[in-house]
This record gives C-alpha cells, sequence and structure tokens, in this order.
C-alpha cells in the first residue's frame, strides 16, 4: 500500500499522525524528488496492470499440493532453495525465510468482460529475508525452458539474458526478484531494474562505498 508521496521518497521520519501536522514533517518536497524510486514505482504499476496474474479476482488453490506423475501444474507453487516444491513440513525448518513463488498464468480462475478466459505469461518471485545473499536454482523446464528478469530490488541483474531452467541465481539480502517466462516475441522492459540500478549507484557515489 502506498501513501501521497511514498513513490516520491517522501518520509514522514517514522510519525503516524501527521494529519494533524502542517510543517515539513507532513508536506511533499516536489524539489527532492527520488527519481529512480519514482521510475521503479511506475514500472512496478504498469507491470501489475498489464499481467493479470497480479491482479487476480479469486484465492490461490494450490491444488494438488503433491501432484501426481501427468497432473498440470497448480495455480501456485512454493518452492525451496533448490527449485524444488516445498513440502508442508519444511514452513517450520527455516526455509520460509528464503523462497520462491511460481504463478501460473493458465490457472487464473477468471473470465474478462466477454466472457473469455483469462490467461498470462508465467511468473516466478524469489524472496529473500537473510542479510547475506542466498542461491536459488530456477526449476525444471516443466516450469519454463527460459526466464527474463523483470524486478530486482537490489538492482543487480538489470539487461540480463534470459535464464535457462536449472541456472542458479543469487539474491541479494533483504530483496526480491521477479522473473517472467521468457518469450522471444516481446521486447523486455528492463525499467524496474534499471531504475535500481541508478539508484544505487547514486547511494555509492554519495557515500563513497560499493
Amino acid at each position: 500500500m502506498l501513501l501521497h508521496g511514498d513513490e516520491l521518497g517522501r518520509t514522514q521520519e517514522g510519525n503516524n499522525n501527521t494529519y494533524c501536522q502542517d510543517s515539513e514533517l507532513s508536506w511533499v518536497h516536489w524539489d527532492k524528488v527520488d527519481q529512480p524510486l519514482l521510475e521503479f514505482t511506475a514500472a512496478v504499476n504498469r507491470l501489475r496492470s498489464e499481467h493479470p496474474t497480479f491482479r487476480r479476482r479469486r484465492f490461490f488453490d494450490g491444488r494438488p499440493v503433491r501432484r501426481g506423475e501427468g497432473e498440470v501444474l497448480p495455480d501456485i507453487v512454493w518452492l525451496d532453495t533448490s527449485g524444488e516444491l516445498m513440502a508442508p513440513e519444511d514452513w517450520d525448518s527455516g526455509f520460509g525465510r528464503s523462497i520462491g513463488v511460481f504463478l501460473n498464468g493458465q490457472g487464473i480462475r477468471g473470465r474478462d468482460a466477454r466472457g473469455q478466459r483469462i490467461t498470462d505469461a508465467n511468473f516466478l518471485m524469489y524472496f529473500n529475508a537473510h542479510d547475506e545473499a542466498v542461491d536459488f536454482t530456477i526449476p525444471s523446464e516443466e516450469y519454463g525452458p527460459s526466464w527474463d528478469e523483470v524486478i530486482d530490488t537490489a538492482g543487480k541483474f538489470a539487461d540480463s539474458a534470459a535464464i535457462p531452467a536449472g541456472r542458479t541465481i543469487a539474491v541479494e539480502g533483504k530483496s526480491m526478484v521477479v522473473l517472467r517466462a521468457h518469450s522471444e516475441a516481446e521486447d523486455l522492459d528492463h525499467s524496474v531494474a534499471a531504475s535500481l540500478a541508478i539508484l544505487a549507484n547514486e547511494v555509492t557515489a554519495k557515500t563513497g562505498t560499493a
């Protein structure tokens, strides 16, 4: 959820009662707009607008949790760092701090205004809540032969080549990565990762740290 000005880098310095304050604490400082953050927010908003995978009107079903041979992929699959299906008992074993999620674009249970079945591209999302980087293995070709990076909140994978199934990627600490099933026909928009890379470079320039 976004409060007005969040996309610009506005801050209330942790104060949750600024509705009753008419001061610099609550004002939007238009002369200090965080341009890379604004571009990032706009790109993420565009991604959500263009892909119904992220705008599902029904809750995920996730069935079957354990698939038999030949059964179709569920609408959502939770993956461990090795690219394998997470078992129910894994949630209590520490895996939950670093997880992958497969969103099946063919598993959207809904229809559009014309009554047509809604479908979309498949997506993979990786979340790393640890302080240090964690290696994730892209799942088998059953999920998709290759993937394009569309979001990396660490700004690491900007303009990277398609990532094949089985490849290992490092997800930086306290960050997330979103991959979309590769399509030769689509011109990929890297503006999300690129804007974060710009932001990271600006921070490095200001602090003098790599």
